[in-house]
């Protein structure tokens, strides 16, 4: 089951999506290819990328968490207040490691309300962030902060490579050391068929608990690279998000219904989406046609595999 979930084949039409996207863009605007701006572009995507993570390894389980924003945001406001008194780098390094938990611990309170009131995870989870998004207001009531110079630095620096390919290739790393495990196997069981795994005794409503505390605890390590890229905090930033973390899973080749899907797609994904919206910009096309070229993508991402395999039946019948 895992080889089936991390296979290439779940995300070749997104790395289809990626090249063309490209090509787009080096017609457009080849300027946006420069190592400076590709640099820029990671790094300015890296929150979204790790909402997306989190969203991706929920989804496997057949759960979706629409709070992930707000949790970003709630884990970025506590970060920046208590950055506020760090002076030394190990009180930088607490006030991220305190981000963090708070992250990790929003999502282990949204698998627990939903696995024990057993509500619908998209009810549970919309609610849930507004109560999170409330504790975010309560906390930093308005933007403002600032983030110590040293994690401005570490963040926006580009030796030899993008400071942002890196963190990609250690998101991929880890995942892929994860997907070894016995959690992820479980995971995707629950996922696939909850009721044969249940059969089978994997706890699925721990499980369930765990990979939204899971999604929680990487999204608290997005507010990290949120904050190092704006340099500040805001209360309000982290619902526009995560309509695209929802976007980039499906472009990566996860399905929505659980058991298969790859968190090296959903990067893509994010890849995909972040180069598709700059078209639309250097296009210099209204803003409300942003939404339709969103949903023609997922359309394209969707109907991908379809089409391949009818075309390789194709290709068969004639031989």
């Amino acid at each position: 089951m895992i080889k089936d979930s991390g296979s290439p084949r779940v995300f070749i039409p997104s790395v289809g999506l990626l090249v063309a996207c490209l090509l787009a863009v080096a017609v457009v605007d080849p300027e946006f290819l420069s190592a400076r701006s590709v640099a820029d572009f990671l790094r300015s995507n890296l929150p979204i990328i790790f909402i997306a993570v989190g969203q991706t390894i929920v989804v496997l389980g057949a759960g979706i968490d629409l709070s992930l924003g707000a949790i970003l945001t709630l884990s970025s406001v506590v970060m920046v207040t208590l950055l506020a008194q760090a002076t030394t780098v190990p009180s930088i390094l607490f006030a991220l490691f305190v981000g963090v938990i708070v992250g990790g611990g929003s999502g282990l309170v949204n698998g627990i309300v939903i696995t024990t009131v057993r509500l619908q995870p998209v009810i549970a989870t919309f609610a849930m962030s507004f109560i999170w998004s409330g504790i975010a207001l309560w906390v930093f009531p308005r933007p403002g902060g600032q983030v110590p110079d040293e994690l401005l630095s570490l963040v926006r620096q580009n030796s030899i490579l993008p400071f942002g390919l890196w963190v990609i290739v250690a998101i991929c790393g880890v995942w892929w050391w994860v997907s070894q495990t016995r959690f992820i196997r479980h995971l995707l069981a629950a996922g696939g068929n909850e009721s044969s795994a249940f059969s089978s005794g994997i706890s699925v409503g721990r499980v369930k608990i765990l990979s939204y505390g899971v999604a929680g605890l990487v999204t608290g390590v997005g507010s990290i690279f949120l904050i190092a890229d704006i340099g500040t905090g805001d209360p309000l930033i982290g619902a526009p998000l995560i309509l695209p973390s929802v976007v980039a899973l499906i472009i990566g080749g996860t399905r929505l219904s659980g058991g298969r899907g790859s968190v090296v797609g959903t990067i893509v994904g994010v890849v995909v989406l972040g180069l598709f919206r700059q078209i639309v910009f250097y296009l210099d096309l209204p803003s409300d046609w942003q939404p339709f070229a969103d949903g023609l993508l997922i359309i394209c991402a969707l109907a991908g595999p379809g089409a391949a395999r009818r075309i390789q039946h194709v290709w068969r019948a004639e031989a």
